[in-house]
């Protein structure tokens, strides 16, 4: 029994009715427990509509669950549920900033830093290739037109470093602003699952204001760009990135429900481009 759409429905309706151990699954599937370990893993990767969870893990007793990641029930908080109502009607960058997320994690689990912008397509603190090289399963990426694909760091850029990562088995969800301006970067990254040979890497399109990347369960990164234009004379004298990386479960948890929720109700970019590039040949 493979991976279809009938085996995975018939895992996600048993999950969803209440949480399950691994065992559990594999005896419903008639499978054994790494086949079914390595479903639920897929099914979570590429839909996140359920996820797991190791209990006492490195011992003898060691437990693994699997839950429904309700998707619906994004917040936990009214804060929550006030920042997902601004990112939900925000269309660009300018109309939502990390900030409003980043205030309220805990002192302890999050840091910020900043950097000048000397050349555009330069990155001089981010430290990119550590942070893909984290990814062991999954990337969500909240894009805009995906220029940020040629942010550069030691002579390799940002979509050489996806590609490696999509190399080493980890799923790339990416929500991005398909249109004619965008067209070429959409296509180098679909160039990647051709080069891989597999579907390593899927693009919807979203005009959404978050620009970064959550790591697996672990870690968020986002930036915001502060142009001088925007400000008084003298008071920024260059361009200037900032970027806000949290490691605390909730808020990771709570921003991969923001990434799917507007994932699931966005349209595949296969098909934006199609339609766009009709108009292109009228």
């Amino acid at each position: 029994m493979v991976l279809n759409k009938d085996v995975e429905k018939k895992i996600t309706e048993f999950v969803y009715l209440k949480p399950r151990t691994i065992q559990e699954v594999a005896f419903l599937i008639q499978k054994n427990w790494r086949t079914a370990d390595s479903y639920v893993e897929k099914i979570g990767t590429e839909t996140g509509l359920i996820g797991s969870r190791t209990f006492r893990g490195g011992t003898r007793g060691a437990l693994k669950i699997v839950f429904w990641n309700n998707v619906e029930k994004i917040h936990s908080s009214q804060f929550q549920e006030r920042l997902f109502r601004q990112i939900e009607s925000a269309k660009n960058k300018e109309d939502f900033g990390p900030m409003e997320v980043y205030q309220y994690v805990p002192e302890n689990k999050k840091r910020a830093f900043s950097e000048v912008v000397e050349e555009e397509s330069v990155a001089t603190k981010q430290n990119l290739a550590s942070l893909f090289a984290k990814a062991e399963s999954q990337i969500l990426y909240f894009a805009g037109d995906m220029s940020f694909l040629e942010m550069k760091e030691k002579k390799k850029n940002t979509l050489y470093m996806i590609e490696e990562a999509a190399r080493r088995g980890v799923s790339i969800k990416v929500l991005a602003r398909i249109d004619i301006n965008s067209l070429d970067n959409f296509k180098r990254m679909m160039e990647i699952n051709h080069k891989i040979g597999r579907e390593a890497i899927e693009i919807r399109h979203a005009n959404q204001p978050l620009r970064g990347f959550i790591i697996d369960d672990a870690e968020i990164r986002l930036k915001e760009e502060k142009p001088p234009q925007n400000y008084k004379k003298g008071e920024l004298k260059q361009k200037t990135r900032i970027f806000y990386e949290i490691y605390d479960d909730e808020w990771v948890g709570w921003l991969q429900k923001v990434f799917w929720n507007i994932f699931r109700t966005s349209i595949e970019a296969r098909q934006r481009v199609k339609d766009i590039e009709k108009i292109e040949k009228l």
